[in-house]
């Protein structure tokens, strides 16, 4: 898969749009699958935060390069799978290929024109003691999905949100989609970041913790039902340890992504935020 831009200048309005369109054009063509996916990812913070909820001076999230779908487990159970590749290649997508041109049957692509190309990453959560994180279950020969840890969350905290305009063919229509919700949220990045340790994660984190809801009792209200969860717990954890100085790596990757550089002003606006959600958790 290639890799993410590690500053906030390689993300382009553009691109966020046509994935949201790709999002709405996926709706579209689901239809009576939708509830058993949630859309997770890069894609959330500007769903769960649209732009006309920020104040004057707060800038727009940044985006996101591509599609993530969170598949549920039930979907594999009932074999609706073959019902969903089905669709999804009548509609125009097929699997992608990696830099050595070999197919990624966990990230599939559309492109509707020359010049435009949207992928889709699937996730799925674990259901096996061995199953682990990063590793693909392959569901079909074709298709697979990334086994993610705490994915399951996704599918107890998540909201209904209506996606409306235009898909990426140019069509007007508009789909409730189910969208992860912002406690969820926190744990997936919070556990991705403490795998891979991207730029990209610690701002995801960072943007929603400061920009969703009222405040701070937005996101505990949202977290409150997943705090038993071990991997809240961990995510948790990993909160703790990386955001809880101004100059560990949480805030200084998040400076990092939007200046390039350090910004202390920044870092130290990271810390607090962080150290008062884990204060509402007992975890500080």
């Amino acid at each position: 898969m290639p890799e993410k831009p590690s500053f906030a200048t390689g993300y382009h309005k553009q691109q966020v749009e046509l994935v949201r369109q790709t999002c709405l054009y996926v709706a579209t063509k689901i239809g009576d699958l939708l509830d058993e996916f949630v859309v997770v990812g890069g894609l959330v913070p500007s769903l769960l935060i649209p732009e006309k909820s920020l104040p004057p001076n707060e800038g727009v999230h940044v985006g996101t390069m591509d599609l993530d779908l969170g598949l549920s487990l039930a979907l594999l159970d009932a074999h609706r799978y073959e019902e969903l590749t089905l669709r999804l290649r009548r509609a125009g997508f097929e699997p992608d290929v990696n830099e050595a041109g070999n197919p990624t049957f966990q990230r599939w692509k559309i492109e509707p024109s020359p010049d435009l190309k949207v992928t889709v990453d699937f996730v799925i959560p674990p259901s096996l003691e061995s199953d682990k994180g990063g590793n693909l279950r392959h569901i079909e020969r074709d298709f697979a999905a990334v086994i993610t840890p705490g994915l399951h969350l996704a599918f107890k905290d998540r909201e209904k949100i209506l996606l409306e305009g235009s898909t990426i063919t140019g069509e007007k229509a508009s789909r409730y989609v189910w969208v992860c919700g912002p406690g969820a949220f926190m744990v997936l990045k919070a556990l991705a970041f403490g795998t891979r340790g991207e730029n990209k994660d610690a701002y995801d984190l960072y943007y929603v913790i400061r920009n969703y809801g009222t405040g701070i009792d937005n996101i505990f209200d949202h977290l409150k039902p997943l705090l038993n969860e071990q991997e809240t717990q961990q995510a948790l954890q990993i909160l703790q340890r990386d955001f809880s100085d101004p100059n560990s790596v949480g805030p200084r990757r998040v400076a990092e992504f939007l200046y390039a550089g350090p910004n202390e002003e920044l870092q130290a606006d990271v810390v607090g935020f962080v150290r008062e959600l884990l204060i509402k958790c007992g975890s500080s």
